[in-house]
């Protein structure tokens, strides 16, 4: 039974509301953060990354990036930038890039259900970034970005997405567009009641996107358990916040490839390798029409290689993934990329950059692949089976914008991550 609970928002009024939302903190470096937020008070940007408001040379982990975060979340509540609603609620949050929508339910998901895996995940952590993000919410006592998490719904026209069909009207919080062109709105839910039912008749939510955000919410509110005397297990510090979606509404992109030489091979006798791994054949840039199918670029030219249908097993959700195929069958034996993880001749590109990228970063030396997308089905299939995906699996678009639905938590003295 998946417990969802609504909060107090800390968010901004509607006529703010495209100057506050940012990008989420993991999806820029520094230096585009201060490029973006520069003459825009407002931006959120100040608080997920508020290095940018200290000396270019200030460490991004020490404490004072932190305290700067704080006293950044601080001064925009103080400004008006954000305010408080008088009332725990629930909310939607759509997002349409393209002509195709997505809505969610917005509210506070419990660090207990992550901890049981009841929230399933598909990512390992780095205990790096886990740090970080435990750090951030410990010293500004919110959780100021939403995980994105999905569910598998009923269906039909008493699944939770036709309930929230209906009740995405009326005037929105917020509705405006962002600069890469993705349309956001918000409305917040009159009665929660029905939603609460619904989600409590699910057993499992799924992280798409925030694992790292994940863990340091559950590292935060244990953390602040162990230091809280009174400590119920009702406290706002034992949520996360999320935006959670039905599984069939998700847009994922492809995560291409790029590997910067041809491990000393010429591209003739790599294209006579490839053609032993499956059947190799000329074609135009884009994205593979189907599973077992990916699109090489080497030597200024487009080749499409399909793997052998008989020879992929389709009961094994890691193994028959596209980027398992090419990992196993083409970046180890034939390039020698062992752990892409670690092997800094491989890169990794989202596919929103498109395949002109492709050919820009693989050049006259190096090799692109340009991958079919992970489906939604796929991923939930990992997750259920308890697996870890492979590294950069999933690129998902458009992504949660920051800055429009804060959850505040108790703040506790002592409380580390």
């Amino acid at each position: 039974m998946i417990r969802i609970h609504p909060f107090a928002a800390l968010r901004p009024p509607a006529q703010h509301a495209a100057e506050v939302a940012s990008d989420p903190y993991d999806v820029i470096s520094t230096a585009e953060a201060r490029e973006r937020a520069a003459g825009k008070p407002r931006s959120f940007l100040h608080v997920v990354r508020s290095e940018i408001d200290l000396p270019p040379e200030t460490d991004c982990h020490a404490p004072v990036v932190y305290e700067q975060a704080d006293r950044n979340l601080q001064a925009m509540i103080a400004d008006g930038s954000l305010v408080r609603d008088p009332a725990p609620a629930l909310y939607l949050y759509r997002q349409i890039r393209d002509g195709q929508a997505q809505t969610g339910i917005v509210g506070c998901v419990e660090a207990a259900q992550y901890d049981s895996g009841e929230i399933r995940k598909h990512e390992k952590t780095r205990p790096d970034k886990e740090d970080d993000r435990t750090r951030h919410l410990l010293a500004t006592a919110c959780h100021a970005e939403p995980v994105f998490l999905c569910f598998r719904d009923a269906g039909g026209g008493d699944s939770i997405a036709a309930r929230m069909e209906a009740d995405a009207s009326g005037d929105p919080l917020f509705d405006f567009v962002a600069p890469d062109g993705v349309r956001h709105i918000g409305w917040p839910i009159a009665d929660p009641a029905p939603y609460l039912e619904a989600c409590a008749g699910l057993d499992l939510l799924y992280i798409a996107d925030g694992h790292h955000r994940s863990a340091g919410g559950s590292r935060a509110a244990a953390a602040s358990a162990a230091k809280d005397p009174g400590h119920s297990g009702d406290e706002e510090y034992g949520r996360f916040l999320a935006v959670v979606f039905p599984h069939d509404q998700l847009r994922i992109l492809p995560y291409n490839r790029v590997v910067k030489d041809l491990n000393g091979l010429t591209a003739e006798q790599f294209l006579e390798q490839l053609r032993s791994v499956g059947e190799l054949t000329p074609a135009a840039a884009g994205t593979p029409a189907s599973p077992g199918e990916v699109l090489v670029f080497v030597a200024g030219g487009w080749w499409l290689l399909r793997f052998p249908a008989a020879s992929i097993d389709r009961e094994d959700p890691i193994a028959s993934l596209d980027v398992s195929l090419l990992q196993d069958r083409v970046l180890a034996p034939i390039l020698g990329i062992g752990d892409p993880r670690t092997d800094t001749r491989i890169e990794f590109v989202g596919g929103i950059r498109g395949t002109a990228e492709l050919e820009k970063r693989a050049g006259t030396g190096g090799v692109a692949f340009s991958m079919h997308p992970t489906s939604a089905d796929e991923l939930l299939a990992v997750a259920d089976a308890g697996e870890i995906m492979p590294p950069k699996s999933t690129w998902f678009e458009p992504k949660l914008r920051s800055g429009l639905f804060v959850h505040e938590f108790e703040r506790i003295d002592g409380a580390r991550g």
